[in-house]
C-alpha cells in the first residue's frame, strides 16, 4: 500500500470500511513493522512534544539575530485585554502559531510539521481545543497523511517549491486535520486540502538574511488561519472545483517553476528589499567579528 494520491487514501477508505486517519495508520503499521500500538504511542509522543514546546514559551527569548521574540506573548496580552479584532479560538490560533515558530527560531525544540519552518502551524489550530485522545491522534494521523500525499505528488521543501510548499503544505495538513475531527467525510477533507493550498499557491520562499525568521514566522499565523478557513468551508459544503490531487500536482508545478531567486536561496523578494540587505549585511559584520 502506498499513499501517492489523496485518491488512493480515498479508494482504501472505501474498500477496507475505515476512517481516514486508520488508513494512514495501517500505513504507518506496514511501513514500519510496527504494531497499531507503537505506532499511537509514537504519534501520541508527538504530540506530547508539541504541547511541552508550547508550555516552554514565555515570550523572553529573542533569536541570535536579534529579528524574532517576544511577538506571541504580545498577541496573548493584547488577547487577554479583549481588544482582538478576531476574538476567541482565531486569536489563541495567532498566538500558538506565533509562539511556536518564534521556539523554532529560538532554538527551541519543536515538531517539524512538515518541516521546522512551518512548525506552528499544526499545533496551533490543535492547542487551543480540548481534544480528548482519539482525536488528538485522528487528527495527527490525518495531517501526516496529507503531508505524504503532498510530499509524494508535488514537495514539502521551501528549496525546491516555495514557501508554498512548507507553510501550504502545513495549512493544508491543518485543515484536513480540522475536517476530520469536525466529524467531516473523506471528501471534505479533501476540498479543505485543496482550499488550503489554491489559497497559498505560489507564496515565495525569501528567508531575510536567510535565516527561518522574517517573514517565516509570521507566515505560520497565515498559514493556521487559512487552515481554519478552509476548514470550515468544507464543513460547510463549499467545495473546490479543482480536484485535490490536481491541485496537489499544480502547486508542484508552480514550484518547480518558480525561479531559484524564489527559492529559499534569500536573493529575492523580502530578503532583496533594503532593509532586507541590510540585515544581512548586519549578520555577516558581527560573524566577522
Amino acid at each position: 500500500m502506498a499513499l501517492n494520491s489523496m485518491h488512493e487514501i480515498f479508494r482504501q477508505m472505501e474498500e477496507e470500511h475505515q476512517s481516514f486517519w486508520e488508513v494512514v495508520l495501517a500505513y504507518d503499521v506496514e511501513e514500519r513493522q510496527v504494531s497499531p500500538e507503537e505506532s499511537k504511542a509514537k504519534m501520541l509522543l508527538t504530540w506530547q512534544a508539541m504541547r511541552d514546546a508550547a508550555d516552554a514559551y514565555t515570550g523572553q527569548r529573542r533569536s541570535v539575530s536579534g529579528l524574532v521574540g517576544g511577538d506571541g506573548m504580545k498577541m496573548r496580552q493584547y488577547n487577554l485585554r479583549g481588544e482582538a479584532m478576531s476574538g476567541g479560538y482565531i486569536s489563541e490560533v495567532i498566538a500558538e502559531a506565533l509562539s511556536m515558530a518564534e521556539s523554532n527560531a529560538c532554538m527551541r525544540r519543536i515538531v517539524a510539521a512538515p518541516t521546522a519552518g512551518a512548525c506552528g502551524v499544526l499545533p496551533a489550530v490543535l492547542l487551543p481545543l480540548e481534544l480528548n485522545q482519539r482525536q488528538i491522534l485522528e487528527a495527527l494521523y490525518v495531517a501526516s497523511g496529507i503531508g505524504m500525499v503532498i510530499a509524494s505528488r508535488a514537495s514539502i521543501a521551501g528549496a525546491e517549491g516555495g514557501c508554498q510548499a512548507e507553510i501550504g503544505t502545513a495549512s493544508a495538513m491543518a485543515a484536513g486535520a480540522l475536517v476530520a475531527i469536525r466529524g467531516g467525510s473523506g471528501a471534505q477533507i479533501g476540498h479543505a486540502v485543496a482550499m488550503a493550498l489554491k489559497n497559498l499557491m505560489g507564496l515565495i520562499c525569501d528567508p531575510v538574511a536567510g535565516l527561518v525568521e522574517v517573514p517565516c514566522v509570521k507566515r505560520n499565523v497565515i498559514g493556521a488561519v487559512n487552515a481554519v478557513s478552509a476548514a470550515d468551508m468544507a464543513m460547510a459544503g463549499i467545495q473546490s472545483r479543482i480536484d485535490v490531487d490536481e491541485v496537489i500536482e499544480a502547486m508542484g508545478q508552480v514550484g518547480r517553476r518558480m525561479p531559484v531567486e524564489f527559492r529559499e536561496t534569500a536573493l529575492g523578494g523580502l530578503a532583496n528589499t533594503p532593509t532586507g540587505r541590510a540585515v544581512k549585511e548586519r549578520m555577516q559584520a558581527n560573524r566577522r567579528r
